[in-house]
């Protein structure tokens, strides 16, 4: 008999915030009836200065399989927060959820463009991508590297070696779910790699803060450009630089009306 659900949630606390945050967040879309295009990342969406798709994609899912599936990995990839004695552990998991979060949109941003503007491949311009998989798939990647001899659960009954979970998983997905993105689970491998090989370090506390400070500070600025969340108290001019803002604080405002509008349908690719 294995441990009561409460323990391994106290043993998982950062995993089981994440797990709690994305079926959260899955609920209300079900609830709003939000599509793809609303919290979604693309190419074209990306060059308008919606920079924040980069962290609404990331958490949100359309589909109930899509969730269930990325979060039953996510549950088994939390033992990276017991490991401790190896380097890693709850603060470890953290900062590197961070940077897999980031670095992957990033980098599926900029395969993307070269697909594009190299390859002449305009087929990716309008392609949507949603969900958690980028760091699901960096996770299995850096264990497999920091502890091969771990076991991927998946749904409680299957159970894949991590050594080679990463690859395995990114061929699975891509022959059993057409829609699965090829380019951001593959994103997310190779961040992975950087991070487990030591290529991306020295993350501390200090710098996971700093980095999040960034991240609010860029999703705000971009909702407020891109007019996606009307935020009344804050106001961007123009300086010497007309693409350097400013920011000034004028008060009290709404602040709290989120008007997404739809954009035209494309291409939906679940990550």
């Amino acid at each position: 008999m294995g441990k009561p659900l409460i323990y391994e949630i106290l043993e998982k606390p950062a995993t089981s915030c994440i797990i709690a945050i994305c079926s959260a967040i899955w609920f209300y879309i079900q609830k709003k009836n939000i599509g793809y295009s609303h919290v979604g990342l693309s190419y074209e969406t990306a060059m308008e200065g919606q920079y924040w798709r980069i962290i609404t994609s990331a958490f949100s899912h359309i589909s109930i399989i899509h969730l269930v599936f990325n979060m039953s990995a996510l549950w088994s990839l939390g033992v990276v927060e017991q490991l401790d004695h190896v380097g890693l552990g709850v603060e470890y998991y953290l900062q590197y959820t961070l940077v897999l979060i980031v670095v992957s949109g990033v980098l599926v941003l900029a395969m993307y463009h070269l697909l594009i503007q190299r390859f002449k491949v305009d087929y990716f311009r309008r392609v949507t991508a949603v969900g958690y998989s980028c760091v699901v798939f960096g996770w299995m990647t850096i264990l497999s590297v920091k502890q091969p001899s771990s076991k991927l659960e998946l749904f409680g009954f299957l159970s894949l070696p991590i050594s080679f979970a990463p690859f395995e998983s990114l061929i699975f997905t891509s022959i059993i779910v057409p829609q699965a993105s090829f380019i951001g689970h593959l994103s997310g491998i190779v961040v992975g790699y950087a991070i487990a090989w030591g290529l991306i370090h020295g993350m501390t506390n200090y710098w996971a803060l700093s980095l999040l400070g960034w991240i609010v500070l860029v999703f705000v600025l971009s909702l407020k450009k891109s007019g996606a969340l009307d935020l009344n108290f804050i106001e961007i001019e123009s300086v010497t630089d007309p693409s350097l803002p400013s920011v000034r604080f004028l008060g009290t405002g709404n602040g709290r009306t989120l008007q997404m509008s739809a954009l035209p349908d494309g291409n939906v690719e679940l990550v």
